[in-house]
């Protein structure tokens, strides 16, 4: 092979159609909810009604009375550790002396029909003493008399930011923020299904984002070596960090190896939004000093992060809000805290941008702000502190890639503005409020505003951050066939189409397979932080790289042979490789210093909407980004991410709320947790840059996380343009809008 010109149809660069496409629009695509075996049971989780409880009792024994009920499981029966978690094990399995939120599992029915199950998980007796919740993060972080939700203490990081020593500037412009509590909403509910073994050992199936670090808490708890418990990717319905952490795993494989049988488990909506974690609400306060020309002096904030009744993901979130905290600008004199804390409301963890969503709202509230008082334009003030390549961020990093943010800004401000309608021509479809027809336009103002975000991409802080690739080429119908293996979740982002377009590109090879993602292969780790065509990426070329160095070889030892020949004479062609990328490292514990991310993404955002000031109502009209991607690898894909990650951000803005009073959750539905339909998606303009990162593969940069950050304040600062309100939280309710009479 040495020499020959490998490019092939749907190669790296070429918008390669999903092999999941075409069955996922039909609606014959096999997701997690579907998986059947003619001998599976019915499994169903008992959930506790209050956020803050110790349990007396338990008793299962009507659950057990009821016709078809296999069996009823407590804490009692977990084989193994009774707690889990994703790199700090404090979540039970099933609750053992107490309950500490509402949702929070305390037993387990197997049935053989899903209505049984239901009606026997009812019939458990729970006898709760009620305590104080604890529901309120400032309080849980600051006030030495409040319970604490955990035994260590309630908050569970704090991390500050130091930089310089000047905190005075002739300009000084403050702000307090909040982001609410936003839920990933899958449309996929959890769901699975656990098949005991011959071995002992068990088969789960089911949709995740993380396979290996699922089985490395699963195995513990079952009381199995991490062998015995087989894990393989069922069809995701969507992700976004819900999936990141455990939520039916453990509890189905205990009722699959107690009744011998198979167990399904799916949630319903409802539960769903008790089963997993949710996006950190946030309170915020920033003070940004700056020269009379609007050049930043200094930055103070501090960022408090709800992380709910456990771990999970918290501390990296709090890393994440911190080393970002100031955003992508320079600025010389830092003084941040951000604290994550427990309190007894729903878990947070992991969600599409996790801690840089929250402290972007704020920093670029703030920078509108300080546009403002300085009496120049919103992209102005951006453009006169943009960070580039060489800068410095806050923890010390020099960013040592192509970051054009003043360039991005400028192509942004160039985008012509969509015409405004002449008086009396307005389509009343396009009007805040649509086809309801609830304004003729009379109070209907429009508004501008800007956005930008900086993202980290990968793993952070001195995590262990590879993945691994097995690449086989051999026969197959006399053709010459490639087969990609890694535990890569695919959940969604379309990485099944770019491990095969890496193949092609590196092979030659045009046909190729890439299997279903199981445990049999080394880990891949999350497909989170944007991170998994870097790394995954990674290891595939590396291993394609040493498959055809292996070709080649053959190749000049066997002159004037066709590939085919030559895999017909040799066999199989088989190596598996490891990625990592360079590797990072913790921020220091007291200033905040050290180069704690691998590589950074930036994305800039422009919103134009209108809004009826009379009735508190939003549409927004257009959308328009520009993002660096380092190098596109599939341009439809890449669009795809781009319009997805804005549509949460709008999401956030106007609308997705997880409403909690007294750490109870008060809209687990569609109907009243809304979530931005194609109605509210308007046109969007993309500019995608292609300045590439050189430890990169490919000089590729994550892609699919930077637009939830950039589209959210955009929004918000054009709907400040268009009603003239400080609106400093999202998302914007109608009556933080509406004008008084």
């Amino acid at each position: 092979m040495s020499g020959m010109d490998t490019r092939v149809a749907g190669g790296v660069g070429a918008s390669a159609l999903r092999p999941d496409g075409t069955l996922k629009v039909t609606g014959e695509f096999a997701y997690s909810s579907d998986l059947w075996l003619d001998d599976m049971v019915w499994g169903v989780t008992l959930r506790s009604p209050h956020p803050s409880a110790r349990i007396r009792s338990i008793d299962v024994t009507p659950a057990l009375a009821m016709p078809g009920v296999l069996c009823a499981l407590t804490h009692e029966d977990v084989p193994g550790l009774k707690f889990h978690g994703l790199d700090h094990p404090d979540t039970p399995v099933l609750a053992i002396d107490r309950v500490r939120y509402q949702g929070e599992p305390v037993a387990l029915v197997a049935a053989d029909h899903p209505e049984r199950a239901r009606r026997a998980a009812a019939a458990i007796v729970v006898d709760y003493e009620v305590t104080e919740a604890v529901t309120d993060p400032w309080r849980a972080a600051f006030d030495p008399s409040c319970p604490k939700v955990q035994e260590g203490g309630n908050v569970l990081r704090h991390q500050p930011v130091r930089v310089g020593s000047v905190f005075e500037a002739p300009v000084v412009v403050t702000g307090e923020y909040e982001v609410g509590m936003q839920d990933q909403a899958p449309l996929g509910p959890e769901s699975g299904l656990a098949v005991p073994a011959e071995d002992g050992g068990v088969d789960l199936f089911v949709a995740t984002q993380w396979l290996h670090v699922d089985r490395d808490q699963i195995a513990p708890c079952l009381g199995l070596p991490p062998e015995k418990v087989r894990m393989t990717l069922a069809g995701v319905g969507g992700a976004f960090g819900a999936r990141e952490d455990l939520s039916m795993q453990i509890h189905a494989c205990m009722l699959a190896l107690r009744t011998g049988r198979p167990v399904k488990i799916v949630y319903g909506r409802e539960e769903s939004f008790f089963g997993h974690v949710h996006r950190h609400p946030a309170r915020m306060r920033y003070e940004h000093g700056a020269t009379e020309d609007g050049r930043l002096v200094y930055v103070k904030a501090e960022i408090l992060l709800d992380g709910g009744a456990y771990r999970s993901s918290s501390p990296a979130v709090v890393g994440n809000a911190a080393s970002l905290g100031a955003g992508p600008y320079e600025v010389p004199n830092v003084a941040i805290d951000a604290y994550g804390v427990y309190t007894n409301n729903p878990p947070c963890g992991a969600m599409r941008g996790f801690g840089a969503v929250q402290a972007c709202f704020a920093y670029e509230s703030q920078m509108d702000k300080l546009a403002e008082a300085c009496g120049i334009s919103p992209v102005e003030v951006r453009v006169r502190n943009a960070v580039s390549q060489g800068s410095r961020l806050i923890t010390g990093q020099v960013i040592d890639s192509p970051a054009p943010l003043a360039e991005m800004l400028r192509e942004l401000e160039a985008f012509p503005l969509p015409e405004e309608p002449a008086a009396g021509g307005r389509d009343l479809r396009a009007l805040p409020g649509g086809v309801a027809q609830t304004t003729h336009g009379e109070g209907v103002r429009r508004g501008v505003g800007y956005g930008v975000g900086i993202k980290n991409i990968c793993f952070s802080e001195g995590f262990d951050d590879f993945s691994t690739a097995r690449v086989r080429v051999e026969l197959a119908g006399g053709e010459p066939h490639v087969l990609v293996h890694t535990a890569a979740a695919e959940v969604g982002q379309g990485l099944v189409t770019v491990q095969a377009q890496i193949a092609r590109t590196e092979l030659g090879i045009d046909r190729v397979t890439v299997a279903p993602a199981d445990t049999r292969v080394g880990s891949a780790g999350s497909s989170s932080a944007s991170r998994q065509s870097y790394v995954t990426g990674g290891a595939v070329k590396a291993a394609c790289e040493a498959v055809r160095a292996r070709l080649d070889k053959l190749a000049e030892e066997n002159p004037g042979l066709t590939l085919p020949e030559l895999l017909e004479r040799s066999g199989p062609v088989e190596e598996t490789r490891e990625y990592r990328h360079r590797p990072t490292y913790p921020m220091d514990p007291v200033t905040g210093q050290g180069d704690s991310h691998t590589q950074l993404a930036l994305c800039v955002h422009r919103a134009v909407v209108d809004v009826d000031v009379e009735l508190g109502l939003v549409k927004v009209v257009e959308l328009a980004a520009v993002q660096d991607v380092g190098r596109v690898l599939n341009p439809l894909a890449l669009e795809g991410q781009i319009h997805g990650g804005t549509a949460q951000g709008l999401g956030l803005a106007l609308m997705e709320e997880i409403q909690v009073v007294d750490g109870r959750v008060r809209n687990p539905s569609f109907t009243d947790y809304l979530i931005p339909t194609i109605l509210d998606m308007p046109p969007m303009r993309v500019s995608i840059l292609e300045n590439a990162d050189p430890a990169a593969p490919y000089g590729l940069r994550g892609a699919g996380e930077p637009p939830t950050l950039s589209s959210t304040p955009a929004i918000a600062a054009a709907v400040r343009a268009a009603t003239g309100r400080p609106l400093p939280r999202v998302p914007i309710r109608p009556q933080d809008i509406a004008l008084p009479a």
